[in-house]
């Protein structure tokens, strides 16, 4: 593929950390009714740099050429939600009832795809359908109808006006130029979040034009539509940018007690120190290494592989990797983790969720629905119902001590 331009140091996903699960994707804004004088200056001076990176003066024209910057995005960028979650609260949102439920269909639904990509990638269906269903909810139509906006006013917003990361976003949205010049999308087409991440698996424009193929063989690449070009890609992603090990697993519970050690050892060498899996089981695989990882005193303990990592690279978070590898697990009928997080409480199931949202909107606070699927309108709400109530810390998680307490109102 043609290189595209993308800054060295700046992952995929480092800008993104906090808002692009669909738990924390952020409602759409609008465009600001007129474009500031300075935006005009700098769109008909930015088309020279556009063009002598190989975009038309047809291309440019017909996207730039009346554009106004989607000026919410600054506010966006500053008022980030902030919900403080402890990792099991973190996991419980993400490894919910509702994905669960949404995973084992959307499995039945593309059992043929899974396996193809499995044999031309080796990236377990698992981690697939986790990424799939925490990036947009399985490709749900509402996500992208109620929750995404147009990309380029938000490009262009901020490659003119965002000062720290200015050269980034100069450079994806001229990368999103290039989709356009490509035939494989169009403006009207893309949509995303207020960072310009699209499609199934919330692509950067970069990682589109870089990583992404044609595995629907439909003549063109795309996030939209069809799952087929974004799960395949992201398994290309998870291989060529995440080093992902084909026919192995991200890792597994274990027994640690006593043991210490940010090193890499075999399994067998783990095994030889007194750790064991938490099920009692074997480990598959005893000549692949795996690190120790210990997220609090007193909780579960892990073993990670590579493809762990492989995960991760997707999204630099470890709880969010953790999520991931562990609802691709439950999807495919594994159980919760054996040793609870301390002070940590099960996970709400799809009807309980569906009672929080229906008591609290019926209390006044609005949770945007009452599908069992919780994102920043639900954890708002609940916030400020936990607040209200004195139910201490207000922390947005809508889990049994804020059932319990909606129920003793009625």
């Amino acid at each position: 593929m043609n290189r595209t331009d993308s800054p060295t140091g700046i992952s995929r996903r480092q800008l993104l950390r906090s808002s692009l699960t669909i738990g924390a994707v952020l409602a759409g804004g609008r465009t600001a009714s007129a474009a500031p004088a300075q935006f005009d200056a700098w769109r008909d001076a930015f088309r020279a740099r556009a063009e002598a990176r190989g975009i038309s003066a047809a291309t440019y024209t017909r996207v730039m050429g009346r554009i106004e910057p989607d000026m919410s995005v600054f506010k966006q960028m500053r008022n980030q939600p902030e919900f403080r979650e402890q990792i099991w609260q973190y996991i419980n949102r993400r490894v919910s009832d509702w994905r669960l439920i949404a995973g084992k269909e959307a499995l039945r639904k593309q059992q043929a795809l899974f396996a193809r990509i499995e044999k031309d990638f080796g990236v377990e269906r698992g981690t697939l359908l986790a990424l799939w269903g925490v990036e947009s909810a399985y490709g749900d139509p509402l996500v992208q109808q109620n929750h995404m906006r147009p990309v380029f006013p938000s490009l262009a917003a901020l490659a003119w006006n965002e000062p720290r990361r200015r050269s980034y976003w100069e450079a994806e949205l001229i990368n999103a130029l290039r989709i356009v010049e490509r035939g494989w999308s169009t403006p009207e087409e893309m949509r995303g979040s207020w960072a310009g991440a699209m499609g199934h698996t919330q692509w950067m424009p970069e990682v589109w034009l870089n990583v992404g193929i044609d595995y629907d063989h439909d003549g063109r690449v795309s996030p939209f539509g069809k799952p087929d070009d974004a799960l395949g890609s992201t398994a290309r992603y998870l291989v060529n940018r995440g080093k992902y090990h084909r026919n192995e697993h991200w890792g597994y519970e274990v027994r640690a007690s006593g043991a210490s050690s940010e090193a890499s050892r075999t399994y067998a060498a783990w095994a030889a120190a007194g750790v064991t899996r938490a099920d009692g089981q074997a480990f598959p695989q005893p000549n692949t290494s795996a690190k120790l990882w210990i997220p609090v005193a007193g909780g579960p303990a892990f073993l990670l592989g590579p493809n762990f990592y492989a995960v991760r690279s997707y999204n630099p978070s470890m709880n969010y990797a953790l999520a991931i590898c562990h609802l691709g697990d439950r999807i495919l009928g594994a159980g919760p983790f054996i040793q609870p997080f301390p002070g940590s409480e099960r996970a709400l199931t799809l009807a309980e969720v569906q009672e929080v949202q229906t008591r609290l909107t019926k209390a006044g606070f609005d949770t945007g629905g009452t599908d069992g699927r919780v994102g920043n309108d639900t954890m708002k709400a609940v916030k400020d119902f936990q607040t209200k109530a004195g139910l201490l810390p207000a922390d947005g998680y809508a889990g049994l001590k804020v059932l319990a307490r909606l129920r003793q109102g009625n």
